[in-house]
Formats: C-alpha cells, structure tokens, sequence
C-alpha cells in the first residue's frame, strides 16, 4: 500500500483518537513513502512537546502534551523501526499531561500491564479499557474522558504487545489472567471492561472467564479470525506483535468466542460498524446473540473502531458502563 492509500486508510482512526483533521491532513500530504509515515508523525509529537514547553499556562500545557501522546503513538502504526521509542515517547508524553491535569491519576503497573487509573477516589464504579492489536491507552482518550465526565474511574492500559509494554511483550490470547491481575491491583470487587478491536475480544473473553467482571462492551471486537484469510497488513501486525508467524497464527486461531459467548453473562453492548467488513474477521453480532444479556449496536455506516461514527456509539456505550456499574440514570 503506498503511503497515500494508508493515510486515507487511517483517515478516521486518527481523527477519532482526536487528533487535528486539518494537521493530519497538512502531514500527510507531504509524505513520499511510508517510510516516511513514523518520523513526520514522531516529529509532529516533539513540536507538541515543545509547545508545551513554551505554553502559557499548565492547562495549555497539559493539552498539547495530550496531543503529543496521540501522535507518537500514530506513528506506529506504520512498520518503524523506532516504534518502540515512540510508544515510550507517547507513554511518557501521557504521563506528563496528567501529572499537570490530573495530580490525582495514579500509575499502576504490574505483571503483564501498565496504564492510569483516572477519576475520583470514590467513584460508584471502575472500568478496565483494553486497547487492541496495535493500539494503546493513548488512543482512547476520548472514550476515558466521555467514562470520566460519568463519575465512574477508569484504568486505561496496555497489556502484553500493546503500546509501552508491544517492544518487551508478546501478545496473549490468555488476557482475562492479565485483566485478573489489574483487578487485584486496583483493590475494587468489580469492574466494567470496554476493549476496542481486538481489545474487544480480549474483554468478552475475560468477562466469560473472570467473575468480578459486572458490565461489559465492546468496539469492532472480533468474534472469530481465520488467520489464511487475514489480508497481509494484518498478518504482518500479527506476527510482529506475536513474535514470528508460527505464534502469530497459534493466536489467531485461539481468538474464537463460540464456546466462551453464552459464559458472558453480565450485561453486555456490542458495536460494530456496518463498513467494517475484514476479510478472516467474524464481527460480533453473533457475540451479543449468544450472550445471556447481549445487546448489539451496528451502525450502518461506521468503519473500524467508528471513528467516523463517534456520536452513534460513545455516549450510548458510555452510558451502558455507568448504568450498568451504577444503577443510577445518568
């Protein structure tokens, strides 16, 4: 794919991360090759880091930090052979804005994770969100604020082969043990999931595994993969993040929710955008018909992860994940 197909391929996926349009658009525009894609976009994140630098005020600063956080980490999403310092980069760069923002967000990090926990001590409630194949916590910044602006907590993480953790760690089909793992470190009885893409696997698998589990949804989560009819880029992000291609094609082929499905019994929303057709991806709508309490959310004319769709499924999710926890109308 040359580099003018990818940037329109990951049109919505940035812009829905939040991003500038407008800045991606004058990047982009000058890119020659995809070779290119990982620097200019790293490049991008220190001018916002500078910025923040010479900003006028903490908030001023605190934001283009956040923005800073958001572009390194689009800077792997293309093959780079400095994307291990990138997502170090967007890891620190988040880490910096909250300690301005957010004195109060605490990092924990344990065995196999990494991430914030945001939002008040005493919150009614606590959602895990689970980034996929190639994204992190640094992606769904706007998911965690629409939680937040809910009263709820929120621990954004990244787990084996995810953003700080993808250059030290293979990925895991075996998550729910990870998401345990969160669970017992942030000391709460239950928490509410949320995963994005593959993320969205990782959280309905957990959910059918892990019983402190009381609300989950997912995004654009896969109920089945068939590794032969995977396209390329996909397999190719796969073996990177498996660790070769033999392991890569052991994960894939684990990653079927067929007998896990009706397991998930806590109250679950399913989102999928009817444009997001992958050749090799069983999408979840047979997820929330096996699922004891499953609710399916497609919009006809959402892509991958709805970046182009936002306002059809963040509120009515977020919303599901604050009632669920809380019981209260919100």
């Amino acid at each position: 794919m040359n580099v003018t197909d990818f940037a329109a391929a990951q049109w919505t996926r940035a812009t829905g991360a939040g991003v500038d349009p407008h800045e991606y658009r004058r990047l982009t525009a000058g890119l020659t090759s995809l070779a290119d894609w990982g620097p200019a976009f790293s490049r991008t994140g220190h001018a916002h880091n500078a910025c923040a630098e010479q900003a006028g005020s903490p908030v001023s600063a605190g934001e283009h930090l956040l923005m800073a956080a958001r572009w390194f980490h689009l800077s792997t999403l293309a093959p780079y052979a400095e994307a291990g310092r990138a997502a170090a980069e967007a890891d620190r760069a988040l880490g910096r804005a909250l300690s301005v923002l957010e004195p109060g967000a605490r990092r924990v990090t344990g065995d196999g994770f990494t991430g914030w926990l945001r939002g008040p001590s005493d919150a009614p409630g606590t959602v895990i969100v689970v980034p996929g194949l190639d994204s992190a916590k640094e992606e769904f910044l706007d998911l965690t604020a629409a939680l937040l602006a809910r009263g709820l907590a929120v621990f954004a993480m990244d787990g084996p082969g995810q953003g700080a953790l993808a250059a030290t760690t293979p990925v895991t089909p075996h998550y729910e043990q990870v998401v345990g793992r969160v669970v017992d470190a942030l000391g709460v009885p239950r928490v509410g999931l949320v995963g994005l893409s593959l993320g969205g696997y990782y959280a309905a698998r957990t959910a059918a595994l892990e019983p402190r589990v009381a609300a989950v949804a997912t995004v654009s989560g896969p109920f089945r993969l068939d590794w032969d009819e995977l396209p390329a880029p996909v397999r190719d992000i796969m073996t990177r993040r498996a660790g070769g291609a033999g392991a890569a094609r052991d994960f894939a082929r684990r990653v079927d929710l067929t007998g896990l499905a009706p397991r998930v019994t806590a109250p679950l929303l399913v989102v999928d955008g009817g444009r997001d057709v992958i050749p090799g991806v069983t999408n979840g709508e047979p997820l929330a018909r096996l699922a004891p309490h499953g609710t399916y959310l497609s919009v006809p004319h959402g892509d991958h992860l709805l970046g182009n769709a936002r306002g059809d499924w963040l509120f009515p999710l977020a919303d599901h994940l604050a009632h669920t926890l809380t019981g209260a109308a919100v």
